[in-house]
């Protein structure tokens, strides 16, 4: 580029691909953020105003404002005022060469992901952890920086119990609309992630000795945290029904609490049936017993739209409602929320005050932002169309590579599909297999309270991208073989 701002005959963004999934400011951005990469434009170089690269491109003038606000957030560009747009000079001592990304086949053009392979100690097939491969890095970092340049003198009192009252309001109406849950901004908690909210409840509504309803197999630290504060859990079987509702009677009426995944049971995924809902909310409301929803992934539905929440059909102020951004932003935010019944919204506040509350308001307000702006609706959605991908291709090559090891089992819902052993194997030879093939898969045992009624392993796969399932499965396939050989 010249000194006024015309493009160079040397470089230029080119035409623009309408038929490309991906929005047109992220082509922008990553045309330029290549041209600096590879010292096509160079450190101190001057870019187009915004009005003329608009109208070379046929493109609104915001859309390029919005493209040079993101490349100066990442430290690509620089603002001069009047010298305008330039290559940020300090590039001049930087080495780009490790920032040129090798260029890997597309999932499919909904897939596109702001970056590419997997999170760094995330190994094919894990449970429980999102794809972060298509987390919108660069745009979290954006909302980031700029909340913390708000912060103000008054934000850095001691903070609400609560948490963020912005964040508080947008999970009120997106409860609402997603979850069928109408509650007020002050019936929420935010909390340290999943466990931070179960730590308030446990310590609020229980007391030593406290019997418990938990589903088994089910999420393992649950029963952890009940015997580190002295409550009994009792282990209830689940069926393609989800809980047994029944024999959770028939084994402890007196139950003070029940703990359940209703909308995608953990692990084995099943939904709890709506008799069953009504048939737990009827206990409840005769024993004056409280009902723990935890509705972890619930977003995640491949079949028809999401199942409405448990919460949504509570009229008695008896279950409390758990969610986390574990699963839909990423799990080192450690963020989650509570929805407390009317009756007890001052005995949970009392218990966080006494108690660590959430911290960071800064990620707090940035995730309100990201749901205020549409960037959590568009990054659900984004998910949602890849995981489906990623589970039809991890399904199909289990059937080409497993199928004479593993029954597979594939729930409608949730981020893991079940591989049942169809003849036992050695647990710890397996476990030292898997970890052989670098896998994540994990034995079903770990989530069994009681005895299991057969081996499994749980496959995540949403740490699969399409282009490594073939692989991935025949590294599963060699695991299991080793297993047996030596088992």
């Amino acid at each position: 580029m010249d000194q006024s701002g015309v493009l160079s005959p040397g470089w230029t963004i080119g035409g623009l691909d309408r038929s490309d999934a991906r929005p047109l400011s992220q082509q922008m951005q990553a045309r330029i953020r290549d041209a600096i990469v590879k010292g096509v434009l160079v450190p101190g170089e001057r870019l187009p105003s915004s009005r003329a690269l608009a109208s070379q491109l046929g493109v609104a003038r915001g859309t390029v404002e919005s493209v040079y606000s993101q490349l100066v957030g990442e430290g690509f560009l620089v603002r001069w005022g009047a010298a305008g747009t330039r290559v940020n000079p300090q590039l001049q001592a930087v080495d780009l060469g490790h920032l040129q990304r090798e260029k890997v086949p597309a999932e499919q053009a909904s897939q596109r992901a702001t970056g590419s392979g997997l999170a760094e100690g995330v190994r094919p097939l894990s449970i429980g952890v999102p794809a972060l491969d298509i987390f919108p890095r660069k745009l979290w970092s954006r909302l980031m920086a700029r909340e913390a340049r708000h912060l103000a003198s008054g934000d850095m009192a001691y903070p609400d119990e609560r948490g963020a009252l912005e964040l508080r309001e947008q999970l009120a109406s997106y409860l609402a609309v997603a979850r069928g849950i109408l509650c007020r901004p002050d019936q929420i908690l935010i909390t340290a992630g999943f466990l931070g909210a179960m730590g308030l409840m446990l310590r609020s509504l229980l007391q030593p000795g406290d019997p418990v309803w938990i589903e088994d197999p089910g999420y393992f630290r649950v029963g952890q945290a009940l015997d580190l504060v002295g409550a009994k859990p009792v282990p209830v079987p689940v069926d393609e029904d989800g809980l047994c509702v029944e024999a959770a009677i028939d084994r402890c009426p007196e139950a003070r609490m029940a703990i359940i995944t209703p909308a995608n049971q953990a692990p084995l995924g099943a939904s709890l049936s709506l008799a069953r809902r009504l048939e737990l909310l009827d206990w409840s409301r005769q024993t004056g017993a409280w009902i723990i929803e935890d509705d972890y992934d619930s977003e995640f539905r491949y079949a028809g739209k999401p199942l409405a929440a448990l919460k949504s059909l509570d009229r008695d102020e008896r279950v409390f409602y758990v969610g986390t951004f574990s699963k839909v932003l990423f799990p080192r935010l450690r963020l989650g929320y509570l929805v407390v019944p009317e009756p007890w919204v001052e005995r949970l506040r009392w218990t966080a005050r006494l108690t660590a509350p959430a911290s960071g308001l800064v990620e707090q307000r940035s995730v309100a932002t990201f749901m205020a702006e549409g960037h959590f609706g568009r990054h659900i959605r984004r998910m949602r169309q890849a995981y489906a991908h990623r589970r039809s291709a991890l399904i199909e090559a289990l059937q080409r590579h497993t199928a004479e090891e593993l029954n597979v089992q594939v729930p409608e819902g949730g981020m893991q599909i079940v591989g049942w052993l169809k003849s036992p194997i050695d647990e710890s030879a397996l476990g030292a297999c898997l970890r052989e093939q670098d896998l994540g898969a994990e034995s079903l045992r770990r989530w069994v309270r009681g005895n299991p009624r057969s081996q499994a392993l749980l496959l995540g796969f949403v740490t699969v991208p399409v282009e490594e399932t073939e692989a991935v499965a025949q590294r599963l396939a060699v695991a299991l073989k080793r297993a047996r050989a030596v088992s």
